[in-house]
């Protein structure tokens, strides 16, 4: 896949994940939902690099893709469907889209990651977009604190992750660092179930297919796509598809579910869009990247 088309496929996915986890979530419960999506995934893509024989991750750095799978999967998928069955998928929506600011706040004093000010603008009119989008069901609808707030925790551990990630594991193979990580997080979910919950299943048809689509196209597919854009750019350029993502999230309800899509939801997606093109728009002037000089990967990274 070209890099230009990464980042729309990356946003497509992850909007559907919200779709299939509403359907998923009336057969079983949320922190079981969350644990056999990643085992599944796991599974299937460690298969793989068994298969292929390929080379493990680094000694010393398969502990650094570990503790980023857990914040960027585990952190945010637990509290985001805990939170799934209390309040509307909006909120989860507004509430998650914190984190391309709240990365873009810190990629400066952790990663060395400046951003010029059409960038800045660029970060402030997603966030306007998706005030649009979703802000005026958020105000209508009753909202459930607790689960807002869990929400919120789970954002930071993705932002967390997010950084570790550009931090420490930029230059490890996509593939097998996304094995580990996929590893970790289910089994910090394993543990998560067994001792919060009491797991809730009824397997139909629709629970089995909301569980596989995203096991196999959010988790394997959409998070490849994340941590590839990590390696190849910024963390802050990164995140700020997040912000297409309530939009499009609408755009496939209307599609799949048959909800009326209202103005206000095609305005807040062409601010968003705006947004997220200043963001990820390549500065003409040569620059560089503390971070990368620092570790030794310039010659692995593609340029910006």
């Amino acid at each position: 896949m070209t890099p230009r088309l990464t980042p729309f496929a990356f946003v497509l996915l992850w909007a559907s994940s919200f779709i299939a986890s509403r359907v998923g979530l009336r057969f079983l419960s949320p922190f079981l939902f969350v644990t056999v999506r990643l085992l599944l995934a796991a599974t299937v893509l460690l298969a793989v690099v068994a298969a292929l024989r390929r080379p493990s991750v680094q000694a010393g750095r398969w502990g650094h893709c570990a503790v980023a799978g857990v914040l960027t999967n585990g952190a945010l998928l637990l509290t985001a469907h805990y939170a799934m069955v209390h309040v509307q998928a909006a909120q989860i929506a507004l509430v998650q889209t914190l984190n391309p600011l709240l990365t873009a706040l810190l990629a400066w004093p952790v990663l060395g990651e400046r951003l010029r000010p059409l960038q800045w603008l660029g970060l402030l009119l997603g966030a306007a977009g998706v005030v649009l989008v979703v802000g005026l069901a958020a105000t209508r609808s009753p909202v459930e604190f607790d689960g807002l707030l869990l929400t919120a925790g789970g954002v930071a551990g993705f932002c967390a992750g997010t950084l570790y990630f550009g931090r420490f594991c930029r230059g490890v193979p996509l593939l097998e660092g996304t094995a580990v990580q996929l590893a970790a997080a289910a089994a910090v979910c394993v543990a998560a179930t067994l001792a919060f919950e009491t797991p809730r299943a009824t397997w139909t048809g629709a629970a089995v297919a909301a569980v596989l689509w995203n096991a196999g196209a959010v988790s394997l597919g959409g998070m490849a796509l994340y941590y590839l854009m990590l390696a190849r750019g910024t963390a802050a350029r990164a995140t700020a598809n997040f912000y297409l993502v309530p939009g499009t999230a609408a755009l496939l309800a209307w599609a799949l579910l048959g909800e009326q899509l209202a103005p206000l939801t095609v305005a807040g997606l062409a601010v968003s869009s705006l947004g997220c093109w200043l963001v990820s728009r390549r500065d003409p002037r040569p620059r560089h990247d503390p971070v990368v000089e620092r570790s030794g990967y310039a010659g692995k990274l593609s340029p910006r």
